[in-house]
């Protein structure tokens, strides 16, 4: 019988209900209950998301994706996911026409476009960019530009007033997480997943309500704070108990009350939206008080630091209050800082200041000059330690420290003779402190100022040429100079014959390849040119030919090791040739012996070698000694790599051939841009040389099937003009000499003379060298000359005789001229004629075989080592061996002469000379 129609008192009935409520039920039938109600709703119930928000949420996550990316000035992510985030929005063109472009895309586009101006204009910015980085940058900028040209109004209308664009930005937004988080928490009451439970366990709450709301509290996505769930358990038990007091309804009735409780989420929901705006409305607060407190730290708030070294935030004190500074204390202190130099995590920068202080701290106490010098050396050092890495430059703060460092060194150097540095002073042994005693500091000026060298060949090396600051670097050439001048001074009175050969050399290297213009102007007597007085005391001093012979000689003289000596030499001779002293550098030259081993010393020894050959043909040139010319230049030449030899740069082919530390040690040997020698130069003089020695050689040889070849290049250039379909007027240089050699082959002097000496060619080659005019006067000669004796040898079988005075008028040189060339080729058997003094013309005699005779002669010899490789062939197979191969007993090769065919049609051999052909003895001469 049903409890309810018992019979009983009030009293009872209620303590029987109130008896059965405590009772706990088995918490696992709810679990159960709960989920059997979770498992139907799953397969009855989904989520289901409208298209807008899709591709809104996409859209969005893009844009952060790329505002993070902003944030870490990561170009190449911008680039991509701006890439994607077109694509997207492409993909959402129906719901974009529907709901029109959404604020967030424009304030994206307005905001990434502001960015990547600002980052452009900012030249240090962009310099420190990494390859990819900067690559990027250009492109984005392109496209973003190219892009927003569709949203001109959108945007200009976001700059016109960002904040509203902002702000209605931020109303949307939590309308639309609002609205999600309703159709969330209907679902929720709907369908109650097992993921849920598994977040939130039971406690001793017996209700499936109270499972239920647990579930849906914790699954809620939505930003709830703690008191907003305390509030949901409050509202809980105060239904369990309404539901419990009412006897009237069943066990499904009070689950049933559990799905009824939507005006509570209603009116909570409602709450969250206004927290939602109200949310971003302080955080605009918080940054604008930051931006007013102007990057002032707030506590606890958040401080911006730079990545890699720690900061240094206070100076630490170099000495406790009250301690006496002396020599010792210092002398410790320095031994202190110098310990973290090289460790990781040492501020090198920082380093530096300290040893800065160290020494003002030093001058202030008056502790002697030994002292400060020490902690000079020190310094200097720091500075060259500041770049770790062996291939990276000084940068320019740093390069100009590291002078004024040098320079106050020499001066305290200079000021006090009783300051006695070397390398081979102890430490112990060092007298830092004042005293009777001279100073004596471990250390070398010569090691410091050598490492400045290199490191002033370092900047220049990686500073692009053609940029205004490669100028600027190369004005402190002057004051590198003159460090190295003023040590000069110092070691010629102090320093070992080691450290003056040493520091010459320094010298010489910054002299040898400077044309010196004021010497070259007193030569040709234009010193009365020079007005103002700086220039007339410049142009008084030493001649730079006299000081490179002086620290020469002294080299030559005093040095103990080779390699000193060897770059002197070849300073020296380029310096001779670079001024034209032909005699001189060819003499110094032959007499050094250097091509002789040249190929056993380290590569920049060979650099610098074949810098000098290639001055040394260049001013043979200048001089008209075509032929040395040709045969200086030949080897640089011909290997087809004369930019590598010469340390002008690397060759793209070579690439693959070489590793990454291959060519950072092959970077590390380049000469800097302001030593090079003019590629375009060097191969147009080589081209002509070539051309004046070949062209003659060829019409003289023209029939000879053994002729050699002087220049393969110049042979190679004339069979790719050859080769040419359709011949235009020349253009490049190359064009030029092959045109010219084309017109002098044919005897005509002044067509290739324009080929030659035309205002292209001028401007290109000619005028570069100091004495233009003479240079140019040199070539007409030349080409004039060489047409004669051209024209002679290709047309002598034409004439039976002719005038010297109709040849000297063809190519307008003097009779003499003519006289002394067709002698010179008679007495040298080239030309096959006699000269008639009284007529004064030249008789050619028919001794020469005509074209006909010429082939026949050819034939003969091609059979003759025809037969010669069918015997040798023969006689592998037979095996006989004879020929070549055919020794005496003694061991040596048999003695013939030559061969005589006689009547019977075999070859009779005589003695005396070698057996060229032939398997068979003496005995048997027929084949």
């Amino acid at each position: 019988m049903s409890r309810f129609f018992a019979t009983g008192s009030d009293s009872e009935s209620e303590e029987s209900s109130s008896a059965d409520e405590i009772t706990p039920k088995a918490p696992g039938t709810t679990f159960k209950q709960s989920l059997l109600l979770s498992d139907d709703e799953e397969d009855t119930k989904r989520v289901v998301r409208s298209a807008k928000d899709k591709r809104f949420e996409e859209l969005t996550n893009l844009i952060k994706t790329i505002r993070n990316a902003m944030k870490i000035r990561d170009m190449a992510k911008c680039l991509e996911e701006f890439e994607q985030l077109c694509r997207a929005f492409l993909k959402s063109k129906n719901i974009v026409d529907k709901e029109g472009v959404p604020p967030f895309y424009i304030r994206l586009l307005a905001d990434l476009e502001d960015y990547l101006n600002q980052l452009w204009e900012d030249k240090e910015g962009k310099k420190k960019m990494n390859k990819n980085n900067a690559k990027a940058l250009s492109t984005l900028r392109q496209k973003i530009r190219k892009y927003n040209r569709d949203y001109e109004t959108e945007i200009a209308a976001y700059k016109e007033n960002p904040q509203e664009s902002a702000d209605e930005e931020e109303e949307k937004e939590p309308e639309d997480s609002g609205a999600s988080s309703e159709s969330e928490t209907e679902d929720g009451d709907e369908g109650v997943s097992a993921k849920a439970f598994l977040k939130k366990k039971p406690e001793a709450a017996p209700e499936a309500s109270k499972f239920l709301k647990s579930a849906k509290g914790s699954g809620d996505e939505s930003t709830s704070s703690d008191e907003d769930d305390d509030e949901d358990w409050g509202s809980d038990t105060v239904d369990s108990g309404s539901e419990s007091s009412d006897e009237g309804e069943g066990k499904s009735a009070s689950l049933a009350v559990v799905f009824l409780k939507k005006t509570h989420d209603a009116d909570k929901s409602s709450e969250k939206k206004l927290g939602k705006k109200k949310k971003p409305k302080k955080k605009e607060r918080l940054e604008e008080e930051a931006e007013e407190e102007g990057g002032e730290e707030v506590e606890g708030g958040w401080e911006k630091v730079k990545g890699g070294v720690p900061l240094v935030k206070e100076k630490p004190k170099m000495f406790a209050k009250g301690t006496e500074i002396n020599t010792a204390v210092v002398v410790k202190k320095l031994n202190e800082i110098l310990q973290a130099r090289g460790k990781k995590g040492t501020d090198r920068a920082a380093q530096i200041e300290l040893l800065h202080a160290l020494a003002a701290i030093a001058a202030e106490n008056n502790l002697g000059q030994g002292i400060l010098v020490k902690i000079k050396f020190n310094i200097i050092a720091s500075l060259y330690d500041y770049n770790p890495n062996l291939a990276a430059f000084m940068k320019a703060d740093m390069w100009k420290k590291c002078l004024d460092c040098i320079d106050e060194l020499l001066d305290i150097l200079f000021e006090n003779n009783n300051i006695f540095i070397g390398e081979n002073i102890a430490e112990d042994s060092e007298n830092l402190g004042i005293s009777d005693q001279p100073f004596r500091v471990r250390g070398c000026v010569l090691t410091l100022v050598e490492r400045m060298d290199e490191e002033f060949t370092k900047i220049m090396q990686n500073t692009d040429p053609h940029s205004q600051e490669y100028v600027d670097n190369l004005k402190d050439e002057g004051r590198v100079c003159g460090i190295i001048d003023r040590l000069l001074t110092y070691l010629e009175n102090k320093g070992s014959t080691e450290e003056i050969c040493r520091v010459y050399l320094r010298r010489i290297m910054h002299t040898y390849y400077k044309f010196d213009y004021k010497a070259h102007r007193r030569s040709l007597g234009l010193q009365g040119e020079t007005k103002s007085e700086q220039d007339q005391e410049e142009s008084e001093g030493e001649d730079s030919a006299v000081i490179m012979d002086r620290l020469c000689k002294f080299i030559y003289a005093k040095d103990r090791t080779d390699r000193i000596r060897t770059c002197a030499i070849l300073c020296h001779i380029y310096h001779h040739a670079l001024h034209s002293r032909w005699y001189q550098a060819r003499d110094l030259m032959l007499m050094s012996h250097l091509q002789d081993n040249i190929q056993h010393a380290d590569p920049p020894v060979q650099i610098l070698y074949n810098r000098t050959m290639v001055q040394l043909g260049i001013c043979a040139f200048r001089q008209g000694m075509i032929k040395d010319a040709h045969n200086a230049l030949l080897d640089i030449q011909s290997s087809g790599r004369a930019k590598e030899l010469l340390g002008q740069g690397l060759l793209m082919r070579n690439m693959q051939e070489r590793n990454a530390e291959q060519e950072k040690i092959e970077k590390r040997r380049q000469v800097p841009f302001h030593m090079h020698i003019n590629l375009e130069l060097l191969e147009c003089v080589y081209l002509v040389s070539a051309m004046l020695l070949e062209i003659p050689y060829m019409a003289a040889h023209e029939f000879d099937a053994r002729r050699r070849m002087i220049s393969k290049q110049f042979h190679h250039q004339l069979r790719v003009g050859e080769r040419q379909p359709l011949l235009g007027p020349p253009e490049s240089m190359r064009e030029h000499v092959v045109a010219a050699s084309k017109a002098m082959k044919m005897g005509d002097w002044r067509t290739c003379h324009s080929f030659i000496i035309n205002e292209k060619m001028n401007s290109k080659v000619w005028d570069l060298f100091p004495e233009t005019q003479r240079v140019r006067e040199m070539l007409v000669r030349k080409i004039q000359e060489e047409s004669l004796r051209t024209y002679l040898f290709t047309y002598s079988s034409v004439y039976d005789s002719i005038s010297m005075e109709t040849l000297s008028e063809m190519f307008e040189l003097e009779i003499p001229t003519v006289h002394s060339i067709i002698s010179k080729m008679i007495i040298n058997e080239e030309l096959m004629a006699s000269l008639d003094q009284p007529t004064q013309t030249v008789v050619m005699h028919r001794t020469e075989p005509t074209s006909l005779q010429n082939m026949a002669l050819q034939l003969a010899e091609k059979l003759g080592s025809l037969v010669e490789n069918n015997e040798r062939v023969f006689d592998l197979k037979q095996g006989v061996y004879g020929g070549y191969f055919n020794r005496d007993q003694k061991g040596g090769y048999q003695q013939k002469q030559s061969y005589q065919r006689d009547q019977k049609g075999s070859y009779q051999q005589k003695q005396q000379g070698y057996q060229r052909g032939g398997y068979r003895n003496q005995n048997q001469g027929n084949y």
